[in-house]
């Protein structure tokens, strides 16, 4: 037993090597950029897709491999540099969680780019030249690449610490860390520091997906699996600490190594598990100084403007046009119209949490996805009605963000939201591995409404009517006294407290608030799509919520509502129209981050704030 336990140790060791380059450079990225690089996976697998071309150009032999695995770090490293000079070089000034909308659209064109180059195909890649064998250890054959890559990942370590505290350039690179605007006030070229930086952090995640070639194969679905980890890691370690990567990293390569093994039940939820448990003991991670996701801008921290007394034209004709709508639309399109709606409802929830509470989430999807189960398991296991299974949605999800909120009020940026996002992949993996309760990932079926609700135009009108009422009274929460202490604790939190707001008590109360309006959303898309799956608890959905959000603005209360409809709009169009859809789908989103830095509804609000002759933006 003890021979085997050793090898199994020796295995995730190896393992460790390659997700530690890739959350090395992605704490290096953020700690001197505070870019939170959402296509960190994708140079992750250009640079596995990169080494395959290079080395079936120069040859398999020892000198092809070996210069192709390095020249495609290389090549993604430029690239890196690229990107920075060319995109997020113009997106410093806006708000940060602009610059990570930015990255997502990358990601995007990255994923199709592939497939157009390379094809859909898994690409192998050739062993090694002299480490394609094995050596027995104890019993048990050890591959002679991992014992390369177990040499290798402290010696990237080593000569990481040895730049950052031996040269020039690492002195800058910690000092910048520590205080970039100080730094740039002593004449450092700060422009010059940031392309580097992402050089070299764009370098190192390459060389770990072209390392990555003789263990595993290429494929366009790598970038999504290698990036929730990578942040794992970094969360973990400490945002910015080169150390901390390397030790979360050999943490998570080990519960990965034995969890398989020894808890073949929890080996979707073990590494979210430890992670959930590292920030709330340590919130800032094992090595890490807590830090928060973004400084005040204009976009984050905008006051919204009073409600005024009745409805304005531009609602008014907005509703007319919504009421009218089955009259002028067809059953697809209406249908199109109504998932608007629903996503519109998760935008606005999410807006409740990041633009009035200032509490970025990565794993809004959980309320969501508690809302679509509690709706689907009351009508189908219990045979509640309509009725009572879309009263349970938001009450379940309601509960979820008491049980969930109270652990994350704690945290704060990127700490938090990542706290956000283990909590709601464990859900994910209760979703999807207690198939007695929730079918598993074949779902809950046959969740339909009954027939006064069913058909296109009636349960359109349903989820109009729901969805306008519970964005009313979101308003009407904003504008409360409860609102404003949750704007004052969001624009000061030290200032709150000193004149009495109990900070901590509003933040959980908001993050039950906008699960139970997210749980609505989810109840509703139960029914409308007639099942329920764990994808429903999944990031992409909380990805899509926040890139709806971003799009239309933190700013407003209308830039959910217009991120919804633009987002929606341009994937279900441009999916009808091209098999690769991600890739014109990722320019249009970086086009209008560069075109529209502070949303849609910003935007809107820009316009409308110069034709009354007032700076300030409304709702």
């Amino acid at each position: 037993m003890l021979d085997f336990l050793v090898v199994q140790f020796l295995t995730g060791l190896a393992g460790a090597c390659s997700l530690f380059l890739v959350a090395a450079g992605l704490s290096l990225i953020f700690g001197v950029t505070r870019v939170v690089n959402f296509a960190h996976g994708a140079l992750y697998m250009l640079g596995a897709y990169f080494a395959y071309a290079l080395i079936a150009r120069l040859g398999a032999g020892p000198l092809g491999f070996w210069a192709g695995l390095a020249l495609a770090a290389l090549a993604v490293g430029a690239l890196g540099a690229g990107l920075e000079a060319t995109l997020l070089r113009r997106l410093y000034g806006s708000p940060e969680l602009f610059q990570l909308l930015a990255t997502f659209g990358v990601a995007l064109i990255a994923e199709d780019a592939v497939l157009w180059l390379f094809g859909p195909e898994e690409l192998v890649g050739p062993r090694a030249p002299g480490l394609g064998g094995s050596v027995r250890l104890l019993g048990h054959q050890l591959p002679e690449y991992d014992l390369f890559l177990l040499a290798l990942g402290p010696a990237v370590l080593g000569l990481l610490w040895l730049m950052l505290h031996r040269t020039r350039f690492g002195v800058l690179v910690r000092a910048a860390t520590e205080d970039r605007d100080m730094v740039g006030a002593l004449g450092v070229d700060q422009a010059w520091l940031f392309t580097a930086v992402f050089a070299i952090g764009a370098a190192l995640a390459g060389l770990g997906g072209a390392l990555a070639i003789p263990r595993s194969a290429a494929h366009a679905a790598m970038d999504v699996e290698v990036i929730v980890e990578a942040f794992v890691v970094v969360v973990v370690g400490g945002m910015g600490s080169v150390l901390g990567a390397f030790l979360a990293a050999v943490l998570i390569a080990e519960l990965h190594a034995f969890g398989i093994v020894l808890f073949p039940d929890l080996t979707l939820v073990l590494v979210f598990l430890v992670m959930a448990v590292v920030l709330v003991l340590r919130p800032q991670g094992l090595l890490g100084r807590a830090e928060g996701i973004a400084r005040e801008g204009p976009a984050e921290r905008a006051s919204l403007a009073p409600p005024r007394r009745g409805i304005g034209p531009g609602w008014a004709a907005l509703a007319l046009l919504l009421l009218g709508a089955p009259l002028l639309l067809g059953e697809y399109h209406l249908g199109v119209l109504t998932e608007i709606l629903i996503f519109a409802l998760f935008a606005a929830s999410l807006h409740f949490l990041v633009g009035i509470g200032g509490l970025v989430s990565f794993g809004h999807a959980a309320y969501f996805g508690l809302g679509a189960y509690a709706a689907a398991l009351a009508a189908k296991a219990l045979g509640w009605g309509l009725g009572p299974a879309l009263l349970l949605a938001p009450a379940a999800a309601l509960v979820g963000g008491l049980v969930l909120g109270w652990f994350c009020v704690r945290l704060s940026g990127i700490y938090l939201a990542m706290l956000t996002l283990a909590f709601a992949q464990i859900l994910f993996a209760v979703a999807f591995q207690w198939s007695a309760l929730t079918g598993g990932d074949n779902g809950i079926l046959g969740v339909w409404p009954p027939a006064w609700a069913a058909g296109g135009a009636r349960f359109y009108y349903l989820a109009l009517a729901l969805v306008a009422a519970a964005l009313f009274l979101l308003r009407r929460i904003v504008f409360a006294p409860f609102g404003y202490a949750l704007r004052a604790a969001r624009d000061s939190a030290l200032r709150a407290e000193a004149i009495g707001i109990d900070v901590i008590r509003w933040r959980w109360l908001a993050f039950a608030l906008a699960g139970g309006f997210a749980g609505l959303a989810g109840g509703l898309y139960a029914f409308f799509k007639g099942s329920v799956f764990p994808a429903a608890l999944g990031v992409p959905i909380s990805l899509d919520g926040l890139v709806m959000l971003l799009l239309g603005g933190v700013g407003t209360l209308s830039g959910p509502l217009l991120g919804a409809l633009a987002y929606k709009l341009l994937q279900i169009g441009i999916a009808t129209a091209t098999d690769f859809w991600r890739l014109y789908l990722g320019l249009v989103i970086v086009g209008l981050v560069l075109a529209f830095p502070h949303g849609l509804g910003g935007f809107l609000a820009g316009l409308g704030g110069h034709r009354r002759g007032a700076p300030g933006r409304g709702g």
